[in-house]
């Protein structure tokens, strides 16, 4: 007589790289407020949402309950900020895009010897330049040079509003300020919103 068989249960996925860890610390420290619970009763981060994409990081021995100390850590500082607009945010992303794509690291000097016609063989690539044009064109279009600093350092240096108003001996509320009127004219420059 053959022997039955328990059916096979589905077998859970495995959670991405880390993810266990900053689910453990965010309940530890009272914070799973950003926790749901997926088809297998485990606890998991809501993706897509800015608090799953803050990274908790843990000194000391690595406990909270035995008295370590817990750093949040926004990822993206245009996330951070709630009161930008979606053009403003829009245009931050674009301005920060064409600045990472004109600063490819795979681009290969070369040779002084090289001769260099229309069916060029080396070089730097042209979407490369077209987006280091882009980006000296939005530039060019914030006008004021404290606007472009405050831009620059929020948007393509990816730094706090917090951070940027302490390197400027500012405060906050004029960082942020000159922020938003740099994205506004980068909203405008990229077509984005209508100008004033």
């Amino acid at each position: 007589m053959p022997r039955k068989t328990r059916p096979t249960r589905p077998q859970a996925p495995k959670l991405p790289e880390g993810e266990a860890e900053q689910v453990r610390i965010r309940r530890e420290v009272g914070h799973d407020f950003a926790l749901r619970e997926d088809a297998f009763g485990r606890k998991r981060l809501t993706p897509g949402t800015a608090e799953a994409r803050r990274v908790y990081e843990v000194s000391n021995d690595g406990h909270t309950s035995t008295g370590g100390i817990v750093r949040v850590r926004n990822v993206d500082p245009l996330v951070g900020i709630t009161s930008l607009s979606r053009q403003q945010r829009e245009a931050g992303l674009r301005y920060r895009e064409h600045f990472q794509r004109s600063q490819q690291a795979d681009i290969k000097p070369m040779r002084w010897t090289e001769r260099v016609d229309g069916g060029r063989t080396g070089g730097i690539a042209d979407s490369v330049l077209n987006a280091g044009r882009a980006h000296a064109a939005a530039t060019r279009a914030l006008g004021h040079w404290d606007v472009a600093a405050v831009v620059r350092k929020v948007c393509c240096l990816e730094q706090p509003v917090k951070t940027v108003a302490e390197q400027d001996g500012e405060s906050r509320d004029v960082v942020t300020k000159l922020l938003k009127v740099g994205l506004d004219l980068l909203a405008v420059h990229y077509g984005m919103m209508m100008g004033r």
